[in-house]
């Protein structure tokens, strides 16, 4: 009998602890996971090469917890060896991203890795793309103060990743960051509803690293151990009119970029729209003058950058537009401009959206300097204008139409001239590039779940490989499964060797945030780019995995 009220009084006890749980907040946890696993082949006619893994494994897994004002969460990472075009040195499995956060009222800080951006990110960003193998993380600490309504305190201490061996391995140098953000409506209370809208920010930078002496004919110089920079931006919207402004100003900074010379850096970014109802404009221009700015001086590429240069090219997804001549900034600097409207026709039942683009870089106009002052500081800008020697003409003009609710159409025309000299996204050729490129997609819904989807590409020059065509099928019977097949074919290069079919197809389930797809074909080597970053691409030959999960 006392056995059975003490298991009755446990169970009761049990039961009641229960109920007490349901009403606690016991915090959400969620998360995601991104395979990629590639089998290669050699293949000597588009010059694919096997590693002796014979295969590449990329892995990644963010697993987040939030309780209230709190959160934290790691990544874990895996690369058994890293996909061919990834970052080589990148090897192993383990931890390469953790972080704790807490947030109180006006307060905010963070700890451990964690990403951010001032302004247009010329002065400082640091950001993740998994695409491209690229990851520059703050490791340190980050406090957020918001002391009233409309204005934002940043202050950010720490170092920068640089690469993985089983591990997160960051840069020596140090990055002490602040930052102040002021949305005047909001902070003064008789301007809440006025039309006129006004954001003032201000930045400053600073990186710390052992310096050393360089030594340059004769010459001895000394390398400055800390390096700032400042920024102060504005940003003004009045009804359907935008015009943003933004000055860089970085004191010498001598660096593996810029030969070791010891001129400032200067950058400067204005930005005007207007839209309505059918109707948008944008304009801008951009002239950056010796910013590269790394918390590790020796390095290149993109090892430990601080700051960002954004392109002023409009950003291509068309495979030929994108991928053989994608535009990024040169570090040594730029002058440059672009323009862009955007038009709903408004005839039929549908309307026409027509969207035209230009963007023009040229190098800066400078005068290179004589004697010991071009080894110090290698030339002077004589203006904000344009140099003699040009970078790219981008000009794109795009027409969508709406047939019905089962047929679209979208047309598009490109012409580049493009110097792969300043950007060489090929060995082939150095010079101008001039090209059209041409591109017809084509959505069409066969059915109630069926739908298929093609894009007929070309692109014609007399410079490089000459002419390529591309198509590109797609079928999806919803919401689950798809196949794809695209074929690259450059079928005028000046080797007939050399004219060959890069064919690649692709099948692939999809239910909810759980996608899994096998592909098999060709690759060819190139240089792909997202928003002015690179890497190359080594041609490749074989089977591919791609798994993605977020729960």
């Amino acid at each position: 009998m006392k056995r059975r009220v003490i298991l009755f009084v446990a169970l009761f006890s049990s039961f009641h602890l229960f109920a007490q749980l349901e009403n606690i907040d016991l915090g959400h946890i969620s998360g995601n996971v991104s395979l990629l696993w590639q089998q290669y082949n050699e293949d000597t006619l588009i010059g694919a090469q096997v590693p002796p893994e014979k295969a590449g494994f990329n892995a990644y897994g963010n697993l987040i917890y939030t309780r209230g004002n709190f959160s934290a969460g790691i990544r874990y990472e895996s690369y058994l060896s890293p996909i061919l075009g990834y970052p080589g040195r990148f090897k192993g499995t383990g931890i390469g991203y953790r972080y704790a956060q807490y947030t109180h009222q006006k307060f905010e800080i963070t700890i451990g890795n964690f990403y951010d951006q001032f302004g247009s990110g010329m002065i400082f960003r640091t950001y993740e793309d998994r695409n491209l193998g690229y990851d520059n993380a703050m490791d340190g600490v980050r406090f957020i103060f918001r002391p009233y309504n409309g204005i934002t305190l940043k202050g950010i201490y720490g170092h920068q990743r640089l690469d993985f061996d089983s591990r997160l391995i960051n840069t020596d140098g140090i990055v002490r960051a602040a930052d102040g953000e002021i949305f005047i409506n909001d902070l003064i209370p008789a301007l809440q509803e006025k039309k006129l809208k006004t954001t003032i920010g201000g930045s400053f930078v600073s990186k710390y690293q052992d310096g050393d002496i360089i030594e340059k004919d004769t010459l001895q110089l000394i390398v400055p151990n800390n390096v700032g920079a400042w920024a102060g931006r504005l940003n003004l919207q009045w009804k359907g009119l935008t015009a943003y402004g933004e000055y860089v100003h970085k004191i010498n900074d001598p660096s593996a970029d810029n030969g070791y010379t010891y001129r400032d850096g200067e950058a400067l970014l204005v930005q005007l729209g207007y839209s309505r109802k059918g109707l948008g404009i944008n304009v801008g221009g951009k002239m950056v003058d010796n910013m590269s700015y790394r918390s590790d001086r020796d390095l290149l590429l993109f090892d430990s950058p601080i700051n960002y240069i954004p392109v002023i090219t409009k950003q291509h997804t068309y495979n030929l537009a994108a991928t053989l001549y994608p535009y990024a900034t040169p570090l040594t600097g730029e002058a440059s401009f672009m323009a862009e409207v955007f038009y709903k026709i408004p005839w039929g039942k549908y309307g026409t959206n027509v969207a035209m683009n230009f963007a023009a870089a040229n190098n800066l106009d400078t005068t290179k300097y004589a004697g010991v002052d071009e080894q110090i500081y290698g030339f002077k800008r004589n203006s904000w204008g344009f140099g003699d020697t040009k970078y790219v003409r981008d000009f794109n003009v795009e027409v969508k139409q709406k047939f019905s609710k089962n047929f679209q159409l979208k047309l598009t025309y490109f012409y580049l001239e493009f110097n792969t000299t300043s950007t060489p996204v090929t060995t082939e050729f150095k010079g101008i590039v001039y090209a059209d490129i041409a591109v017809a997609e084509f959505k069409y819904k066969l059915a109630k779940k069926h739908a298929i989807r093609g894009e007929l590409q070309g692109l014609w020059t007399k410079q490089d490989r000459r002419d390529w065509a591309t198509v590109l099928l797609e079928y999806t019977f919803s919401p689950h499964w798809f196949v794809s097949v695209l074929d690259q074919y450059n079928y005028s290069h000046p080797d007939p060797d050399r004219r060959i079919h890069y064919l690649f197809g692709t099948v692939g389930y999809i239910n909810g945030s759980n996608r899994i797809a096998l592909g098999y074909g060709k690759r060819r080597e190139g240089i792909f780019c997202v928003g002015g970053v690179c890497r190359a691409v080594p041609a490749s030959n074989g089977f591919e995995i791609t798994v993605t999960s977020s729960f």
